[in-house]
């Protein structure tokens, strides 16, 4: 399998994950505000959802669940928080969410060895 095979398997994951993500969300009475809004230069959130006063801005993180690697959640690092920072000001201006509170989530998504899902955890950063 070469490097393109292997971003487009991860891309796959990565969709079904949002996807699974974006249906528990609805599924819950929470509404779809974006999914994967990017900003040039400045960084990309996965999905965003809107419940009442409140704007849920969700960094989705896929994994099977082989190995020793670190949580999911654990891979939002400073770096990447920062960047969902910034990136959510330009959300907030071009959607209109001013008077809104923000809520940061981790969806951290665990699917087997054959691809299904097992688990979707929401944790806050």
């Amino acid at each position: 399998m070469d490097n393109s095979d292997k971003r487009t398997c991860k891309r796959i994951l990565g969709d079904t994950g949002e996807d699974a993500v974006i249906k528990m969300m609805t599924d819950n009475g929470f509404s779809l505000i974006c999914r994967n809004f990017e900003v040039h230069n400045v960084g990309e959130l996965d999905c965003v959802f809107r419940k009442a006063d409140d704007v849920y801005v969700v960094e989705v993180r896929t994994r099977r669940n082989i190995g020793n690697y670190p949580a999911s959640a654990e891979t939002v690092d400073y770096r990447k928080r920062n960047k969902i920072e910034r990136t959510t000001q330009y959300l907030i201006s071009k959607y209109r969410l001013y008077d809104l509170n923000i809520v940061f989530l981790v969806a951290q998504v665990t699917h087997d060895a054959s691809g299904m899902i097992k688990k979707i955890e929401m944790i806050p950063f």
